[in-house]
């Protein structure tokens, strides 16, 4: 996928890429935020709110008569990687970088901005919602629990993410599930230090932590067909300091669990949480544990997954469908977890760098499918 040629012509395309060059990480998206509000202001929206859930802005756009209130959503912040690209707009601030395409989201509901501002809705109202700190899953809650989004409640909401794999332009789809619920573990497992000649008299927390790392065998299901899917990756550990004197009296263990249900990770967690106290328990160990990163199951609404096909219809576009889930979370699945709504793919090419690898790049040649396929979303639900 080709960030020249006839992505270059495309009005937004020098915004996209101003975005790329001033990353922020989560919750801290002040100037990425400061910028959007500025754009939104020249679309005239009927409500412009800044400030939400942190850093989150809201546009809003009511038309004269009653109707669906449609929520469209992108993401503001960027990841704590060191960009390895060398273009003209690559990344200003030094090991922050735009490398899931957060950038080219946010463009794309500026797209549709200018056009609810050429063609406002007919009916009901259309939400542009700018959301903080999808990556750490902080976002999505910090703007449901704002009252200011709180007085709203949109009928529809949709999200769109680039994905790298599959060919660029395409919509990619999945019923039901379409990514999973997710969720981290800190494990704390505190002992007691002795000196290493007479490990006898301490309480090393070593063994256990071996124990720990074994429970991807014992009670992970590693079938992404089976619909009890559960896997747990350790993500860190640690174990005492470089003493050579020491036996270590301290041991720290990170896990990252997922699996395509709230249901199955309600139930996935637990199990993994009596079997952590009861290794704790068999070495004597005091234990604290502690839940992060927590990412619901983004599930899709038949008939807002309608809507989507239809516009994809209507663009010319190819639709790829998918039999499962995918494995990251995204903090999406708040919002459809309460209202219904639909994320779905936007193909970024074949060979476009993986998300989250250092050399990543949103293709700037997606701009305009995006904002066409989303401009056909809220038309079709609140009239053009």
């Amino acid at each position: 996928m080709s960030n020249t040629a006839t992505s270059a012509h495309h009005p937004l395309t020098s915004v996209r890429r101003y975005l790329h060059s001033i990353p922020e990480v989560a919750m801290k998206e002040h100037r990425t935020a400061e910028f959007i509000a500025n754009e939104l202001h020249k679309r005239r929206p009927d409500v412009l709110l800044e400030k939400v859930g942190g850093t989150g802005v809201i546009a809003i756009w009511n038309g004269p008569k009653n109707g669906p209130q449609v929520m469209l959503r992108s993401e503001l912040d960027a990841l704590p990687i060191k960009e390895i690209n060398d273009f003209h707009h690559r990344s200003t601030v030094e090991g922050v970088s735009h490398k899931c395409g957060h950038d080219g989201h946010t463009t794309i509901l500026l797209g549709v901005a200018d056009e609810l501002m050429a063609h406002p809705p007919v009916k009901g109202s259309v939400m542009l919602l700018f959301q903080p700190g999808e990556e750490t899953g902080e976002g999505a809650p910090a703007i449901m629990g704002d009252n200011r989004f709180r007085q709203y409640h949109p009928t529809h909401v949709f999200a769109l993410h680039n994905l790298p794999g599959y060919a660029a332009g395409t919509v990619v789809l999945k019923q039901g599930g379409f990514t999973a619920a997710v969720k981290s573990v800190i494990i704390r497992l505190h002992g007691k230090t002795s000196h290493a000649a007479e490990p006898e008299f301490g309480i090393n927390p070593a063994l256990a932590i071996a124990e720990l790392l074994n429970l991807e065998r014992t009670l992970a299901v590693p079938d992404v067909e089976n619909s009890d899917f559960f896997l747990i990756t350790p993500v860190y550990a640690n174990l005492g300091d470089t003493a050579y004197g020491i036996s270590a009296g301290y041991g720290e263990v990170h896990l990252t669990i997922r699996s395509w249900s709230e249901e199955v990770m309600n139930r996935s967690a637990d199990k993994l949480l009596n079997a952590v106290r009861d290794i704790a328990k068999a070495h004597s160990l005091k234990l604290e544990a502690e839940w992060t990163h927590v990412f619901q199951a983004n599930v899709n609404n038949p008939e807002c997954l309608a809507h989507v096909e239809s516009a994809a219809r209507n663009c010319g576009i190819s639709v790829i469908r998918r039999d499962y889930p995918f494995k990251w979370g995204e903090d999406f699945g708040c919002f459809t977890q309460k209202f219904p709504g639909v994320m779905f793919g936007l193909g970024a090419g074949i060979d476009c760098p993986a998300l989250h690898n250092p050399d990543y790049d949103f293709p700037d040649d997606l701009l305009q499918p995006g904002i066409r396929l989303m401009t056909s979303i809220v038309h079709q639900l609140t009239g053009v």
